[in-house]
């Protein structure tokens, strides 16, 4: 397992009964986890008067329960990097903290390519992998179909202190971008991609992953350039087995360069109980 384990800012206290107790900077919240099946051991202070609850409901969605005001964002750092936090409706906060295992590793391997590196990252989100890769000295464009998390990727480039960098930022659907890629005969020295579990795109498509990712595996491999450095994959897909990922992996990219794949979880240590909280899996490909 990968974890992610070099944070000051964030810190996942405890879990139990369905939910995860965890510290944003200077801020404590509650929110479920559908991974966290194990009951709560003990409901002591903390959990009881966290600044921020997220409570779902059982008719789908949920809403947050503050015990005090809080900003309506506030940042928090990782190494060089820095991050705007903000509870949303869907009981995210704008950043999945478990994906520092991701940055540290990217980071290392474009710094030590000696070479100018082009990344492509696709279902980019609010850009925590940009952000890392652009502070690593790569040439990144950054892509995602929602306009708003483009935008805060922007301003958590800004936040860091990159915004020199040659950071490209793109609202569009990603397989639609790769296609026009490819026929513009555009490439890329390493790919990021973080596809979801099921989407619908703007003119009634629908994405699963279980049907659709071998072929976007196959069709983003068209844009890595003749000396790829890495295409890595994260999947917060329940049931989807890292076996699973390394076989596509082999018979996509594998079958084109020579390389290291790996495969594994991603988790979070626990504080209270030792225990770690898995938070998704990954497949790399390593030149």
């Amino acid at each position: 397992m990968f974890l992610a384990d070099d944070w000051k800012d964030y810190e996942l206290i405890d879990t139990g009964g369905g939910e995860k107790l965890e510290r944003w900077g200077s801020y404590i919240l509650r929110r479920p986890d559908p991974q966290v099946i194990w009951p709560l051991q003990d409901e002591y202070r903390l959990w009881r008067e966290a600044d921020g609850h997220y409570h779902r409901s059982s008719s789908g969605g949920g809403h947050w329960e503050f015990r005090k005001q809080l900003p309506e964002r506030w940042t928090i750092s990782w190494g060089p990097l820095s991050f705007h936090i903000k509870p949303t409706g869907f009981k995210h906060t704008g950043l999945f903290p478990e994906q520092a295992a991701n940055w540290r590793w990217m980071m290392d391997v474009i710094s030590k390519a000696n070479r100018p590196v082009k990344v492509l990252n696709l279902f980019a989100y609010t850009g925590g992998a940009t952000v890392a890769c652009a502070a690593a000295g790569a040439e990144v464009c950054h892509v995602d179909a929602s306009k708003g998390v483009v935008q805060w990727a922007k301003e958590n480039l800004h936040l860091s202190g990159l915004g020199d960098r040659p950071v490209r930022f793109i609202t569009d659907d990603a397989f639609k971008f790769v296609q026009r890629e490819i026929r513009r005969g555009k490439r890329y020295d390493a790919i990021i991609m973080d596809p979801p579990s099921y989407g619908r795109g703007p003119n009634g498509e629908t994405w699963k992953l279980e049907n659709d990712l071998f072929r976007f595996i196959e069709t983003v491999s068209e844009v890595l350039s003749d000396k790829p450095l890495f295409l890595l994959i994260n999947s917060y897909t329940t049931g989807f087995s890292p076996t699973v990922l390394k076989n596509m992996l082999t018979l996509t990219i594998g079958r084109k360069h020579k390389g290291r794949i790996t495969t594994g979880e991603i988790g979070l240590p626990v504080t209270r109980s030792g225990l770690v909280l898995p938070a998704g899996m990954l497949g790399r490909w390593e030149a």
